[in-house]
């Protein structure tokens, strides 16, 4: 059976969590589903049946996570943005991600497995982007302030007055 991935597909090394980490995740995001699950032979180098790598798909994203033992960890310096429409999805996706994890600022997160994520409103990069720079840098003013993003205060900051 020919496995169709994407052109570009993430990667994830984990010591041995990889199909964890894989049922983990399509848990959390609509229009996910594992693909394929590819098991060492008798050959090895891991015990004969277990998991090798685990491809998924995360909204129609192709992933493939591997068990590839303690050589490698995760770091920040990689991250998932995640943009989401609506406060209820951004604060479903931080919950259920952050959940044996560690909580960053900005919208940062680190889940238990120490994939690091970005849950962050489509709207900001509109606030930022705004060609009038007082209103974007109140909204970065208010952006670093939090840790999960709150929309409506985004908001109210993109939309205050300032006083002169």
């Amino acid at each position: 059976m020919g496995i169709s991935l994407s052109k570009i597909t993430p990667n994830l090394w984990f010591d041995h969590q990889a199909e964890e980490a894989a049922n983990f995740y399509v848990s959390i995001f609509d229009d996910s589903k594992i693909v394929n699950v590819t098991r060492y032979g008798e050959e090895g180098p891991g015990p004969e049946g277990s998991v090798l790598t685990v491809t998924f798909l995360i909204e129609g994203q192709s992933f493939v996570a591997l068990n590839g033992g303690p050589h490698f960890t995760f770091s920040p310096a990689i991250s998932f943005l995640v943009d989401c429409e609506t406060q209820e999805e951004l604060d479903g996706l931080w919950e259920k991600l952050s959940i044996g994890g560690e909580i960053e600022q900005c919208g940062w997160l680190r889940d238990k497995y120490g994939v690091s994520w970005q849950i962050v409103p489509t709207i900001l990069r509109e606030m930022l982007n705004d060609s009038d720079p007082e209103r974007s840098q109140r909204v970065m003013k208010a952006m670093l302030q939090m840790k999960k993003i709150n929309i409506e205060d985004l908001q109210k900051a993109y939309e205050s007055m300032t006083k002169t």
